[in-house]
């Protein structure tokens, strides 16, 4: 008889990380394998067949995917023809009025993904209340015609003016378009972001057109090498910015939500974890091998935007906050103006870090670790890489001649500035938002959070921080506990005293039987559906909303301007409740549930015999004792300096502080004076 699991995979710069989970018992496991850049699917190949076993088949497969937001970090997207109305060519490209760093004198506006020479205009106008201006001109469009023969294009965005309102004009461009260029992908603005604001929706279009072919070849290729290891009748699933999954012909839809599928498994693993361990407020940290990612969670729920900013274009779609710079386990330590740096730039997996012994001869963090003593090379990875101290102190030693310093000052240097970094990082998603980090857990993650975990801790004066289970592989752990979700919205402008309760209900359910559809065509109906509302309000006179979830039940007006006024308040520190509120757009969360088991409690495997070694701590070495997880039962505790081995990662312990096991198998440490 089979075992069947259902199996996530999140692929990151350095590591693809592999989680499977027991669908009859709910125990799960993780694993790690080296990611293949050049072909992402191999490695996520490599990781199924090593947790499946000859009896074992895929039940459900999910995964994160970094392909999109790469392309677009790198600029290595689709060529991309624009089409938007006669007199209004320069609207992507003159951009807003915004200024993004106000006081800089060398500031440039974003380079946009279609130059000017690029975006083709055709007559016809749609009023702003969506009746037809002026007819449309489709001749115009033979221009584009032509120029797709010489240009190449692979994929045309179409933003015309009110098309949210009155899509026709767009439709018969796709349509006159499709018959003529067959072979090219067209995208319209009004099935992207049915939204106001031109700037800010033509980038979205466009940004989604840039991806299309990228994500759809990746797919593709994904599924087709997966062959028969994919769930017998089943799809494979993506997840979404929006902290939902999808099937793989829903991504290819919607490219655009496959954008931060990546980074966002941590952020739905911190749900989770909140709601095991009834700790409402999470500040989510995910250290990998290449990025640092930050996120809260903050009364039990992710936080979440309905705009992101990404290389300073606006993009228009539902997504987890997730803050995000270049530190990780591969960032390379390098010297610059007489100063030490520490990333951007990664090491990735190939040729990686000095010690991985893979052509790596820049010094990076993992590196850095290794020669104090907090990695062990003969056990790294449960034991299935080798490490080379020996080449990581020569490189570092190397670095440290030009600061007077040793292999061992050198590396506590590295790690310092690191440290640092994040921690900024982190104030900038709390602090910079009047919220005070020490109200919050630290949920530290990934394959170097733990390592980092205690020092950030110490430097923001928080008292707790939770390692979950399977930390090197949290985000993929994550990406099993969430559902399929679906979102639209619908732009519906009103002043609040001026619209009836039952105009909005109309528009809700229009947007719920879309919704039903969309989820019917994945599978799932009936009780399995839910559905959540909410609403775009400002005060009279203001340009940028807030966003107020609905109640389910009947819409009650006064309630719901009564909530505006009490976030507003939250938000701002003051509001005014005797000024008119006016409405802007109505959003919807279709959710799909789906079925999965109880997470059971890790099952302990015979732990590794406790050892010890010299680690450094504060420019001095300690005798430490190394356990392994395994060895910690329910009611036991571990007092530092310890190191704590597992298969996916390895915590830090340091002097004063203790380690002990929560509900759920996960472990919180605590500092002993603050205990």
């Amino acid at each position: 008889m089979k075992t069947s699991y259902r199996v996530s995979a999140d692929i990151g710069g350095t590591f693809t990380d592999i989680v499977y989970q027991d669908v009859a018992t709910g125990r799960c496991g993780a694993t790690k394998v080296l990611s293949t850049p050049d072909n992402p699917a191999l490695a996520v190949l490599k990781g199924i067949d090593q947790v499946l076993s000859d009896n074992g088949e895929l039940a459900f497969f999910v995964h994160g995917t970094t392909v999109g937001l790469n392309a677009l970090l790198t600029r290595k997207g689709s060529k991309v023809a624009l089409v938007t109305n006669e007199n209004f060519r320069d609207i992507y490209t003159i951009q807003g009025n915004d200024r993004g760093e106000i006081f800089s004198i060398r500031w440039n506006k974003p380079e946009p993904l279609v130059a000017l020479e690029s975006t083709f205009t055709v007559g016809g106008r749609i009023a702003a209340d969506g009746s037809e201006l002026e007819p449309l001109r489709l001749s115009d469009l033979d221009q584009l015609v032509d120029a797709c023969a010489s240009e190449a294009y692979e994929a045309i965005a179409i933003s015309l003016l009110f098309s949210f309102n009155n899509p026709a004009h767009e439709v018969a461009v796709r349509d006159y378009l499709a018959e003529r260029l067959p072979d090219v992908q067209i995208v319209m603005s009004h099935k992207v972001s049915p939204e106001w604001r031109e700037f800010e929706r033509t980038s979205t279009t466009v940004t989604d057109a840039y991806l299309a072919p990228v994500v759809r070849r990746y797919i593709s290729t994904l599924q087709a090498e997966m062959g028969d290891r994919l769930p017998e009748g089943g799809a494979l699933h993506v997840m979404e910015s929006n902290g939902g999954v999808m099937t793989a012909t829903a991504a290819s839809e919607n490219p655009l939500q496959t954008l931060l599928s990546g980074p966002v498994g941590g952020a739905i693993g911190g749900k989770a974890l909140s709601a095991a361990t009834g700790r409402g407020n999470l500040i989510c940290v995910d250290m990998g091998g290449t990025s640092f990612d930050a996120s809260l969670v903050i009364d039990g729920l992710p936080s979440t935007s309905n705009e992101a900013m990404l290389e300073g274009l606006p993009i228009q779609m539902s997504v987890v906050d997730i803050h995000v710079i270049g530190a990780g386990g591969g960032s390379i330590a390098w010297k610059e103006a007489g100063a030490l740096r520490v990333g951007p730039q990664s090491a990735g997996s190939k040729p990686g870090p000095v010690c991985y012994g893979l052509g790596g001869t820049e010094p990076v963090v993992s590196d850095a670790n290794l020669v104090l003593g907090r990695l062990d090379g003969a056990n790294f990875s449960g034991g299935e890489m080798t490490l080379d101290r020996d080449a990581a102190a020569s490189a570092l030693a190397a670095l440290g001649s030009d600061f007077g310093m040793n292999a061992e000052e050198m590396a506590q240097g590295v790690i310092d500035i690191v440290n640092a970094k994040m921690a900024d990082a982190i104030r900038t998603i709390t602090i910079q938002r009047g919220i005070d980090p020490r109200e919050f857990s630290l949920v530290a993650f990934g394959g170097a959070g733990p390592a980092q975990a205690a020092a950030l801790a110490e430097e923001l004066e928080i008292s707790e921080v939770i390692i979950p289970v399977h930390p090197g592989a949290f985000s993929a752990w994550g990406m099993l506990q969430t559902d399929v979700r679906h979102d639209f919205k619908e732009t519906l402008y009103s002043f609040w005293d001026m619209i009836e309760a039952q105009t909005i209900e109309t528009a809700f359910s229009g947007l719920e039987e879309r919704g039903r559809r969309f989820l019917s065509d994945e599978g799932i109906t009936g009780d399995r559906v839910s559905f959540e509302r909410a609403i775009d309000f400002r005060y009279y006179g203001q340009e940028y909303v807030l966003t107020i979830p609905l109640a389910n039940g009947p819409i009650d007006m006064d309630r719901i301007r009564a909530d505006f006024d009490a976030a507003y308040e939250r938000q701002y520190g003051h509001n005014s409740p005797e000024n008119r509120v006016e409405m802007a757009n109505i959003r919807l969360a279709a959710l799909g549930r789906l079925e999965r088991p109880e997470n059971a409690a890790p099952e302990r495997e015979t732990p590794r015999p406790a050892r010890e070694r010299e680690v450094w701590f504060a420019g001095q070495p300690r005798t430490t004792s190394i356990i392994d997880r395994n060895s910690i039962g329910d009611g036991d505790s571990v007092s530092g300096p310890a190191i704590i081995e597992e298969v996916t990662s390895t915590t830090l312990l340091p002097p004063g502080w203790t380690a002990r096991l929560i509900e759920g198998g996960h472990m919180s440490l605590s500092k002993e004076d603050a205990a």
